[in-house]
């Protein structure tokens, strides 16, 4: 077994010796971004993996940050069709995270995602800090994507799909380039902003929209 397969199931495995059986990677996508929702998954692996390794398919699986958007979208092809991964996505849109701020929205879109596996898993690895609101037992690991297979299968999960909803934003309000930036503050769309204002999708909580009366 390579250095690496270890190190990517260490946190699994401690807990997989406690006979905790199914443990949930949480991770999010787009909390930074001026438009859009916020995406969270969570993603429960099977334990056998750690004695037999990743299958093929997965082989250099990582932070979603780190991987071209091709080997993005071959990874959440697999981890969504093979039918040996429970996973669950949910969203949060920007109207709500106006409402209730980022933090919040995005801890509500973990807890959604968790809520999509049946039954709820006994414990969640999640990247970052600890979430209070959580559902479940966590542990919470600093660079958890990089660090946890099944933190980086959620981290996959949750990207590809925002990346797919700002797409079709992007159809949707051509003049902001979304397909681009992702929503991100770019100059680009930043430009867009300060000429076509902010559309229905911008986040009105969020500088530099908040200093501005749309």
């Amino acid at each position: 077994m390579s250095a690496k397969l270890s190190d990517s199931f260490e946190f699994e495995r401690a807990l997989w010796r406690k006979n905790v059986a199914r443990v949930a990677g949480v991770d999010e996508a787009g909390r930074g971004p001026l438009a859009g929702p916020v995406v969270a998954a969570a993603a429960i692996l099977p334990s056998r993996w750690a004695e037999t390794g990743l299958p093929a398919e997965l082989a250099g699986l990582n932070d979603s940050k780190q991987l071209s958007e091709t080997q993005r979208e071959k990874y959440f092809q697999f981890i969504t069709g093979c039918g040996e991964i429970e996973f669950g996505i949910a969203e949060i849109d920007a109207a709500v995270i106006d409402e209730i701020n980022i933090l919040q929205a995005t801890h509500r879109a973990m807890n959604d995602a968790l809520a999509k596996l049946n039954p709820l898993p006994p414990h969640a690895l999640v990247d970052g800090r600890p979430v209070k609101t959580l559902r479940v037992p966590q542990t919470a690991i600093v660079k958890g994507d990089a660090r946890s297979y099944s933190i980086a299968a959620a981290s996959v999960l949750a990207k590809v799909t925002r990346d797919r909803l700002m797409l079709k934003f992007s159809a949707q309000f051509p003049e902001y380039s979304f397909a681009e930036h992702k929503g991100y503050g770019t100059a680009k769309h930043l430009a867009a902003i300060e000429k076509f204002g902010a559309c229905p999708i911008h986040r009105k909580s969020f500088a530099p929209l908040k200093q501005k009366l749309f």
